[in-house]
């Protein structure tokens, strides 16, 4: 029976070179030349420290613009509060992937709502689609695409 799995997952090192790129930008810009700004990347979370927040703000858009440009979507992207203190300031940026419950409940019920001659079943942090015609498979992934989720998908692992 064919299937297809519906993930969501990021490249860490795709993550690790756009970090690498937006800490040689922030060295190369005038407005953060010796102030210590600097981007710090622990599994999928980068830390961003600078010396006041209106510093976190341009850190954060060179970020965001660092990891469009490598391919990574940006609705993985949540962004903590700065936290300030009189010396420095700091935001966390967690990089989500994996589909959490929620969402896989939300993604199933898009697909057996739609009326297609599909199944889906949650799998851990993704979800399985089964149906007994690839055509109906390729219109689940069609809804999926254009469905309006706050995680970014990717369709792996079809089987015919």
């Amino acid at each position: 029976m064919p299937s297809f799995d519906v993930v969501s997952e990021l490249n860490g090192h795709e993550v690790a070179n756009a970090i690498d790129q937006a800490n040689r930008e922030l060295s190369q810009r005038f407005d953060f030349k010796d102030t210590g700004a600097r981007f710090e990347l622990q599994e999928f979370t980068a830390t961003l420290h600078a010396q006041v927040d209106f510093q976190l703000k341009q850190m954060l858009e060179i970020l965001k613009l660092r990891l469009s440009k490598r391919g990574i979507d940006l609705r993985c992207l949540e962004a903590k509060e700065p936290q300030t203190t009189l010396a420095s300031a700091q935001q966390e940026v967690l990089l989500r992937h994996g589909i959490d419950q929620e969402a896989g409940k939300a993604i199933a019920r898009l697909v057996k709502d739609s009326k297609l001659k599909v199944q889906a079943s949650l799998q851990g942090d993704k979800v399985r689609v089964t149906g007994k015609q690839r055509d109906d498979l390729q219109a689940a992934m069609a809804l999926l695409r254009g469905a309006k989720l706050d995680v970014p998908l990717q369709f792996n692992n079809f089987r015919d």
